[in-house]
């Protein structure tokens, strides 16, 4: 899994920096909705089966601990050449960082019919932090209602329900003036992140000798070739983002049929350890990097693209010196802010825990 995250940030960082090269990099951004569905989903699960209920407001503290301080580093730092310097990427950049630092970048930009504001360019690609973070907020809650009040097989099913609304609801949202709404919002993006909750829910639910289970576990195995190789597909010839990519099959079933395929591969990683695609994705460098890295590469290769830029880096130049100072930020994030944050407050819990 940590293998499959470093390749979606990769792909995304691609995607912005040689967008020529990758059309549709953008779709590395609907893999990690598909992951962090399922893995935030099987935590909660977990925790619920160990104890019969989730300590919803540890869980949102260690959630805070993960991703928001170094969000704010990276909010920091702009701050810090907008009142220092006089570079252009980062002239006035308080909406963006605003925005950022608060999760409601995505709703924005939904708003924005037309070309996105320059207001927000700095710091725009926190969009997908938005919607993760505002999805966390509503589906754990909704999930442990359920675990509370319904049976194993009802959790599924409503989840699967879940799943569905947000593609009904892009249809009848679907004109051209609405691509931006649809590809921003949360409830119009929710069944990439549902599409993993479901296979955590089913994956849980299916006791080891169940022949279901093994059926899962065959038939993952046999599609998750086919279906990498799909999304591989898409991201170098199908465009996602501009005017010219928006159409209605990929603006309705389009991210539906992205998550199925996605989490396939998720399903066949979790289910088949043993397969040549799950030892490729657990090389050691590759799964560092995800485990570690992914997060704060996406964070900081967006501000560092402009200031790069911004100093006169030439073209040919741009991606390397780009990929350089993301790596080395990702890098000193990883070790200064969020490793000591993490361990902290695993310490706290165990200190609080119960007995």
């Amino acid at each position: 899994m940590d293998g499959l995250r470093a390749l979606a940030v990769a792909v995304v960082i691609v995607y912005h920096l040689e967008p020529g090269l990758l059309p549709g990099g953008a779709l590395g951004v609907d893999v990690f909705f598909t992951i962090s569905g399922f893995v935030i989903t099987r935590l909660l699960l977990a925790e619920f089966a160990r104890t019969g209920d989730v300590a919803m407001r540890s869980f949102y503290w260690r959630r805070w601990v993960r991703l928001v301080p170094a969000l704010l580093a990276v909010c920091a730092v702009c701050a810090v050449l907008a009142l220092t310097t006089g570079l252009p990427s980062f002239d006035a950049p308080w909406v963006a960082i605003v925005l950022a630092a608060t999760f409601l970048m995505n709703l924005v930009r939904a708003a924005q019919p037309g070309v996105y504001s320059s207001d927000t360019s700095l710091l725009s690609h926190s969009w997908s932090l938005s919607v993760e973070e505002q999805f966390y907020l509503v589906w754990p809650p909704v999930l442990v209602l359920l675990l509370r009040r319904v049976g194993a097989r009802a959790v599924l099913l409503c989840a699967a329900v879940l799943c569905l609304l947000p593609l009904i609801w892009r249809v009848i949202l679907w004109n051209p003036t609405a691509a931006h709404r649809i590809y921003n919002g949360v409830d119009t993006r929710a069944d990439q992140l549902l599409a993993g909750a479901v296979l955590a829910i089913l994956v849980a639910r299916l006791h080891a000798d169940d022949p279901r289970l093994a059926a899962l576990r065959r038939w993952s195995a046999r599609l998750a070739w086919p279906a990498l190789g799909i999304l591989a597909l898409i991201v170098r010839y199908v465009p996602m983002t501009g005017t010219s990519a928006w159409t209605m099959p990929w603006y309705t079933v389009g991210f539906l049929v992205a998550a199925v395929l996605s989490a396939t591969v998720v399903a066949a990683l979790e289910l088949r350890p043993r397969t040549w695609l799950s030892r490729g994705l657990s090389l050691a460098p590759l799964v560092w990097v995800g485990r570690n890295l992914s997060y704060g590469l996406y964070l900081w290769h967006y501000p560092l693209s402009r200031l790069v830029s911004d100093l006169g880096v030439s073209a040919a130049w741009h991606t390397t010196a780009t990929i350089a100072a993301s790596l080395a930020a990702a890098t000193a994030s990883h070790y200064l802010i969020e490793k000591p944050l993490t361990r902290r407050a695993r310490t706290r819990a165990r200190t609080h825990r119960p007995g």
